[in-house]
């Protein structure tokens, strides 16, 4: 039977305009509000400026694959360098890079790249670290400023894991990656004094936002396995509990970039295992939410630095984390960087408060490492 013309030709328009609307673009996301800015350093508002001027549609109107291909922090970081003629060459390391993929026992290797702080056979101590993005974005090339900063100023061979992001693999995934690379280096199973040298008996950890998270559970899972413990966990704002919304952080900074407080069920959506039911089981773990983690599973891990940001949504549940490990017997150092975003932390090319961040992260590394004392617990 033939269609009716009219009813042909209406249904293909109808069509074409779904098929038009769904190739649309989410809008960009709305620029700062001018008072928000106002509570920002000025060398921080730069950095805003040039995130407002991206106009990139807010990642949690995107699905993962087109939120990678975003601009990132970074990004705004070259931006503001490009406007005011300065180069947007990487901070140099003296030792090189060099990466490969690690065979540590899982299916498949993971990829990684060493930092080495000096030239020479070593062995140098390490930290292994683990890059921001809500486990769903970037890889170490997104953080690359923040390894080559540690490097300095630590003096260790800094290790920037790729591990695997979800929605593809999601929890515990990232977990595993990240502890079988920190096993893999501290228990030298392939002669790593010599081939990468690295001194395996002097390692730590350190991570940003989703990788200060995955530090701090490398760390619990080193006590559950009754593996080498970590000297030291470098916590830069780390994601701390779910859901990530309800403080008053959470609340205050809720619109500020380049992490909107609506990110964050975004990104543990994707990152947790799907159906309600597994969510919320995987949501209440410590190696998930470490906040979670009782007293006793605290108890002994590695002196910490906490580093955290005044206008960031996960100011107050990392501090809330920094408290509970001192009230577990953890020595603790705790700084909260007044007027500054999240991912301030590897902007040092433009940034004064990012290098007096990582001079006191990298700083204490440095004493753990060569196991001197830790700096004393203090406020912020």
């Amino acid at each position: 039977m033939s269609v009716p013309r009219i009813f042909a030709c209406s249904t293909l328009a109808s069509l074409a305009l779904a098929g038009s609307l769904s190739a649309q673009k989410p809008a960009p996301a709305p620029p700062t509000a001018p008072d928000q800015k106002a509570r920002l350093d000025p060398q921080m508002r730069e950095v805003i400026d040039a995130m407002d001027e991206a106009a990139a549609p807010p990642i949690f109107q995107l699905k993962p694959a087109d939120a990678r291909k975003g601009p990132t922090a970074a990004d705004a970081v070259k931006a503001v360098l490009k406007k005011r003629g300065q180069s947007t060459a990487p901070e140099p390391v003296d030792g090189g890079t060099n990466a490969e993929k690690l065979n540590v026992g899982l299916k498949d290797n993971v990829p990684v790249r060493f930092y080495y702080p000096a030239k020479g056979d070593g062995p140098f101590p390490a930290v292994v670290y683990f890059h921001g993005g809500g486990w769903v974005l970037a890889d170490y090339d997104v953080y690359d400023s923040s390894a080559r900063a540690l490097a300095n100023a630590s003096g260790a061979v800094v290790v920037s894991v790729n591990y695997r992001l979800a929605p593809e693999y999601r929890f515990p995934a990232a977990p595993e990656d990240a502890y079988a690379v920190y096993s893999f280096l501290a228990t030298d199973k392939d002669g790593l004094a010599k081939k990468y040298k690295i001194d395996s008996a002097r390692i730590a950890v350190a991570g940003e936002s989703a990788g200060g998270n995955l530090a701090t559970v490398v760390s619990m899972m080193a006590k559950e396995k009754g593996a080498p413990m970590p000297k030291h966990q470098l916590l830069v704002y780390p994601v701390s509990d779910y859901p990530s919304t309800q403080t008053a952080s959470a609340k205050e900074n809720g619109k500020m970039k380049p992490l909107v407080v609506e990110n964050m069920p975004w990104f543990w959506n994707y990152y947790l295992p799907e159906g309600e039911g597994a969510k919320a089981e995987a949501a209440a773990k410590p190696h998930a939410s470490p906040l979670r983690a009782t007293a006793e599973q605290l108890k002994g891990l590695p002196p910490a630095t906490v580093i955290t940001a005044q206008c960031d949504v996960l100011r107050d549940e990392a501090e809330a984390y920094a408290k509970k490990l001192q009230a577990a017997g953890v020595p603790v150092a705790m700084k909260r960087f007044e007027g500054v975003t999240h991912e301030f932390f590897g902007m040092g090319a433009v940034l004064d408060k990012a290098k007096e961040a990582v001079a006191l992260g990298g700083g204490e590394l440095k004493k753990s490492l060569s196991g001197a004392p830790a700096m004393p617990p203090a406020g912020r």
